[in-house]
């Protein structure tokens, strides 16, 4: 059992026990609410300064079980005052414990124990602050009262604070009756509530196996009163009264070796310190007569750390230490660090200056005077260490001097300088590999560079940190005077943001959401690269490549918006390239034809619905990349439908160079950022940031006239035949993965989920019927009757979407049985035959059009539409807004209701339940569809399918 957050609402009392590890958190129960641990004495406040006892049902918990819900409660503002303070202490016992901060011990019961120990300054300070912000009901457990002992006089100072019990175990107080009420005392509480904690953590199957012994590893109580001597001297040993640290001295350090005083500071008091030797000699400003032990075990420890510490161990005083150049060196590189974590302070001399820096300085003094030739890779740029004393950059000739000496100190600027080796090292390697123009420009907007393996901070020339700058400052231009259209505020940003990029040499990925236009901003774009840019190779023809569906589309476009600029078609069988203008192509000619295209001069290269390349490995991506061009334009809604690596293959073809080798940006960004690093997720943002345009409908100010959209799960039954072949298939396909390994599994459980999505969508096709009986066997099949006859009897038209063709088929047939209109468009319709589909529905003609997501998804205009309906989904969020997309688009007049089918109790309906609970996980998780759940467990895959 642990505890809940609503025991956290009530007020929370600590019972110690023997063994520590045995006490109890006391959650009181709320009035009138049923007890888990009995009942329980607790004094309260009687209103005329005394307290008055009462019993309460309480639920008791171990320490070790309660914590977890004790730190949660110190930012719950629900909680009980108790129930915060409790979360308080065990925050500072976890770390107590983290910091290794405990000490063996035997208890009054002769029990093995753990004790929060030795405490340093900081920790008694902190135990302290903790016990005078108890709050009363945190310790309003009575314990035992001392027999007959009067109720002591209030305190001096007429504070209202109970004084302490003769035999200091707490606090008296007075109680209505006359007699006195002893009350825990706060300090002595909290130690006792962190020698808990300590005592209940380190204990674990675990650890009796590692260490081979249950006593100081297993939770049962052991006995070890034979132990009592030795874990008195350990604890003496190392719950020092003392801690020591060293004082560096040097007279002249061009002549004198350094010196390592050992110094001596009181726990308890850091004001008492005196030198080893002067202790040794009898001067002890009430340290203890212990000090002396103390201090050659403290620098035992310590010699682990730093070892040059243990000659110290050799000496009869271990007063001081000559130190050597290279110790020196050591303590300047990080054993000084090491000494800190251990508790060992290093005091540098005063008349030592330390504040000399070195970082890493990209770009040279001069601004090339090309930028887009420096940017394209064909120059290179300068990548230094340059090193400052105090904020002021050293001269060629100090860092000359600085390289050349070989000792810890060295002398600039009429002042001795400590020196760190490792900014010694960068002073005698001064120059860095040069970088590219991209990679110089990354290191910019990211401020780091990639070092032998490390992220090192750097810190931009002048021309280049302006050069960032501009990137995040489109370029101020109107829109163009031959485009025929008044941009949105949105678009004309977009074309000013192009327009700056191209003007740069650079490329750039413009990925808003489908129906925002990004058609008529790339028009706008050629246009402006036409006007301005001609003779400096922008004013070339524009080569766009897209899927066929939208050749009709861009063919359109450009003849409505940019009327008198010649477009033509590359594809089908007379193909020909155009001197200007616009040529329009698809994927699978370009990749046909690439060695053909690439030898035109393009002004400007677009691909369109640019997700057909994120592969960088296929054939059509590695066309794509052997065309030239003065600039290179991505658009597409989703930059990222599965991973980060998409994103790569979009931006290295948009702007070659700028993340790396794929492998590179694999290692660097794309893990570290996927598993949560937010660190690396936000370098990797300020380094695409500048490359990526991304806008979204929902963005405030983007598309404020489109109608809202409701999205809608519409539950259905499975009828009797559906049920049962689900059944039948999840019994026989899951006793057949249970035995299947490696490939042959994964490809089980594609069969599987496959099968299970078919027999939701309709038994005719997962049976795969070649005449089969529709009605009455699906209930999707009845629900989407219903939507339709109500869509088409208010004039209304939709589009229904679904994943396979043969159930497009399907669809078709019935609703052609029933009287209703449709057309089905597929990936097999050829192009002109899609746009006079399009053209029908849009003058409508045909109210319901059927429709493969994978053919369909994306690129075409239906905004006829006033209802989606999703009859099976992808589980990909990305792909199914693109297809929502097709009627929640700009020209879109009407609201859109968006519908999706979710067969009851089946794994749509888990699915639907996890996309719904958390949206961004399932873009991250199952992105993939099928694939993303091949690697479930046997029992996994079983809850996810089972009919519920």
């Amino acid at each position: 059992m642990s505890a809940s957050t609503d025991l956290v609402r009530q007020a929370v009392l600590f019972e110690p026990g023997d063994p520590p590890r045995s006490g109890r958190m006391v959650f009181l129960a709320a009035d009138g609410a049923p007890d888990g641990g009995g009942m329980v004495e607790v004094a309260e406040d009687a209103g005329d300064g005394t307290v008055r006892i009462r019993r309460a049902p309480a639920t008791r918990l171990p320490v070790g079980e309660a914590v977890a819900a004790l730190a949660r409660a110190r930012h719950d503002a629900a909680a009980h005052p108790a129930a915060r303070f409790w979360g308080a202490a065990a925050v500072l016992a976890l770390q107590l414990v983290a910091r290794g901060r405990i000490l063996p011990g035997v208890t009054d019961g002769d029990h093995d124990a753990w004790r929060a120990g030795p405490f340093d300054a900081a920790d008694l300070q902190r135990v302290r602050e903790l016990a005078a912000a108890m709050p009363a009901a945190a310790r309003a457990q009575p314990l035992p009262a001392p027999g007959g002992a009067p109720a002591p006089p209030p305190s001096a100072g007429g504070k209202d604070v109970p004084p302490p019990s003769p035999g200091g175990e707490g606090v008296l107080v007075p109680s209505p009756g006359g007699e006195s009420v002893l009350l825990p005392d706060a300090e002595r509480h909290v130690r006792a509530f962190l020698d808990a904690v300590a005592d209940a953590m380190p204990r674990s199957p675990g650890a009796v196996r590692a260490t081979g012994t249950s006593m100081f590893a297993a939770a049962k109580p052991v006995k070890a009163g034979r132990l009592r001597a030795w874990a008195g001297e350990v604890s003496s040993a190392l719950d020092s009264g003392v801690r020591v640290s060293l004082r560096l001295e040097a007279g002249d350090p061009a002549v004198d070796d350094f010196r390592a005083v050992v110094q001596v500071h009181a726990q308890a008091d850091p004001s008492l310190v005196v030198d080893a030797g002067a202790l040794w000699r009898g001067q002890d400003p009430g340290l203890g007569g212990r000090a002396r032990i103390d201090v050659t075990v403290a620098l035992r420890r310590a010699s682990h750390a730093w070892p040059a510490l243990a000659r110290l161990l050799d000496s009869a005083v271990p007063d001081e230490l000559a130190l050597s150049d290279g110790e020196v060196e050591e303590l300047l590189a990080g054993a000084a660090e090491r000494l800190a974590a251990a508790g060992v302070e290093v005091h540098w001399p005063r008349h030592l200056v330390r504040g000399l820096t070195a970082r890493a300085v990209v770009g040279d003094r001069d601004r090339p005077s090309d930028l887009p030739s420096f940017l394209s890779g064909r120059h290179l740029t300068g990548f230094d260490w340059r090193l400052a004393l105090g904020g002021e950059r050293l001269t060629a000739a100090e860092m000359d001097a600085l390289a050349e000496s070989h000792r810890p100190v060295v002398r600039l600027r009429d002042q001795w300088v400590l020196v760190d080796p490792e900014v010694a090292r960068k002073a005698r390697q001064r120059d860095l590999k040069p970088l590219t123009g991209l990679e110089a420009l990354g290191a910019a907007l990211t401020g780091a560079v990639e070092l032998d393996g490390e992220q090192v901070p750097v810190e931009p020339s002048a021309w280049l940190a302006e050069l960032r700058d501009r990137l995040a400052e489109p370029l101020d231009i109107p829109a163009p005077d031959g485009l025929a259209a008044t941009l949105r505020d949105y678009q004309l940003h977009g074309l000013r943001w192009l327009a700056r990029m191209t003007s740069l040499g650079l490329g750039g990925c413009l990925a808003d959401d489908m129906g925002l236009g990004k058609t008529i901003t790339l028009i706008a774009l050629h246009l402006h690269l036409r006007d301005h840019w001609a003779g400096e190779g922008g004013g070339g023809p524009t080569l766009v490549v897209c899927p066929a569906s939208l050749l009709g589309n861009w063919e359109r476009e450009i003849t409505r918006f940019a009327p008198g600029v010649p477009v033509r078609r590359y594809h089908g069988a007379a193909r020909t390239l155009p001197e200007e203008g616009f040529a329009l192509t698809t994927y699978g000619t370009m990749r046909l034809d690439a060695a053909r295209l690439a030898a035109h001069p393009w002004g400007l290269l677009v691909a369109d619905e640019a997700q057909h390349v994120k592969n960088p490995a296929s054939g059509t991506a590695k066309a794509l990349r052997e065309i030239p061009a003065a600039a290179r334009v991505a658009l597409t809604g989703t930059p990222v439908e599965n991973n980060l690596s998409e994103l790569w293959a979009i931006l290295d073809w948009t702007t070659p160079g700028l993340l790396g080798p794929l492998a590179r940006f694999r290692a660097r960004w794309a893990r570290p950022a996927e598993s949560g690093d937010a660190e690396a997720a936000e370098r990797l943002s300020r380094l695409v940031g500048p490359f990526l345009l991304r806008r979204r409908k929902s963005d405030p100010g983007i598309a404020p006239e489109l109608p809202p959209k409701t999205e809608t799960d519409r539950p259905v039954a499975l009828t009797t035949e559906q049920a049962g072949l689900y059944e039948a298939v999840v019994r026989e396909i899951m006793t057949q993965i249970s035995e299947a390994r490696g490939m042959a599994r994964r490809g089980l459980i594609v069969k599987l989920l496959t099968g299970l999505k078919q027999i939701c969508n309709h038994p005719a096709q997962y049976l795969h019927e070649a005449a089969p009986r529709l009605t009455g066997r699906s209930g999707k099949l009845e629900l989407l009757d219903e939507l339709v006859d109500t869509i088409v009897a208010e004039d209304g038209a939709v589009l229904v979407f679904t994943q396979y063709v043969a159930m497009a088929r399907l669809l078709e047939r019935h609703l052609a049985e029933r009287g209703v209109t449709t057309q089905l468009l597929h990936g097999g319709t050829p192009v002109a035959r899609r746009e006079e589909m399009v053209r029908r529905f849009q003058d409508g003609r045909a109210p319901v059009f059927l429709l493969s997501l994978k053919a369909a998804g994306t690129g075409l205009n239906l905004t006829r539409a006033d209802h989606v309906i999703h009859y099976d989904r992808w589980w990909n969020p990305a792909v199914e807004d693109q297809a929502t997309d097709r009627a929640y688009r700009i020209g879109q007049t009407r609201p859109v209701q968006v519908h999706r089918l979710i067969a009851e109790g089946t794994i749509e309906d888990r699915i639907a339940q996890m996309l719904a609970a958390k949206r961004s996980l399932a873009e991250a998780v199952l992105a993939s569809g099928e694939a993303a759940l091949t690697e479930l467990t046997d029992a996994e895959l079983a809850a996810l399918v089972e009919l519920r």
